[in-house]
């Protein structure tokens, strides 16, 4: 039997999604039209000429630039992660010993601590190390914060695989690394890719650590580049709005390609 139509369900999804398309369609509008049709006409309004210029004209004034500096920064941030995080979750759940929990308690820490708190200290240290105004020294603070939730997620995982394919492979004469490349990690692609996207949004958003750890146009990344829209005569309103639009492709190609084992992760089935 047919059950009858929900109109309060239909009323509240269409405000819904109204909420959410509005921002969306001033965002993408105000980006294919120029400064003063969007200042005379509004941004609700249709252009009265559609251009691409305001995304030309953001690459060559150095958004590309910065654009780049900061795809380094994140996938060099995700590299670290992915080369650290697997071994570390992976000792975690197979150890026996009380030392490795006290371990991963003690690496849990850095959950409680804001990067705020650490700026100062971090700052005297990546100078002191000659990092300062390099990449390099903006991409070791992030993926030292990325790590304490990732090691949480992946280890959570995990733990997930039952132990009777452990035993499985054990009987089989497997080592541990033979264990970790050909049953840890096919079970964990839900934790992995939960680590990716973590640490690839903390690294293409990250504002602290480049604010600080750097000075130059050379080390510039687009969360600074958005700055450079603003001035003592006001914003360009298009031309930001077209440079947000460019930093969020990225983050969204990855978020395309692993969104379903990205949702496996966070619901807990990511290693089964």
């Amino acid at each position: 039997m047919r059950g009858r139509p929900n109109y309060l369900a239909g009323f509240g999804s269409l405000i819904w999604l109204l909420l959410v398309g509005l921002p969306l369609y001033v965002l993408l509008l105000a980006t294919l039209r120029t400064r003063a049709d969007y200042s005379t006409k509004g941004p609700l309004s249709l252009p009265a000429q559609w251009t691409l210029r305001n995304y030309l004209t953001d690459l060559s004034n150095g958004f590309g630039r910065d654009f780049l500096n900061t795809l380094t920064v994140t996938a060099s941030v995700v590299a670290l992660v992915l080369l650290v995080v697997p071994p570390l979750a992976y000792a975690i759940v197979r150890a026996r010993g009380r030392a490795t929990g006290w371990v991963f308690r003690l690496f849990l820490l850095g959950l409680a601590i804001p990067a705020q708190a650490v700026i100062v200290p971090m700052f005297y240290l990546i100078s002191k190390a000659g990092l300062y105004d390099h990449l390099i020294g903006v991409i070791l603070p992030t993926a030292a914060f990325c790590l304490p939730v990732c090691t949480l997620v992946l280890t959570g995982a995990m733990r997930d695989i039952s132990p009777e394919l452990y035993e499985a492979m054990a009987m089989d004469g497997a080592s541990p690394g033979r264990v970790f490349r050909q049953l840890v990690l096919p079970l964990s692609k839900g934790g992995l890719s939960s680590i990716v996207v973590f640490a690839a949004l903390q690294a293409w958003n990250g504002f602290l650590f480049p604010l600080i750890l750097t000075q130059s146009d050379s080390t510039k990344v687009i969360t600074l580049g958005l700055y450079e829209f603003q001035t003592e005569h006001g914003v360009d309103v298009p031309g930001l709005l077209s440079a947000v639009v460019l930093s969020m492709l990225p983050i969204l190609v990855v978020y395309l390609f692993a969104r379903r084992a990205l949702v496996q992760g966070l619901t807990g089935v990511g290693g089964k």
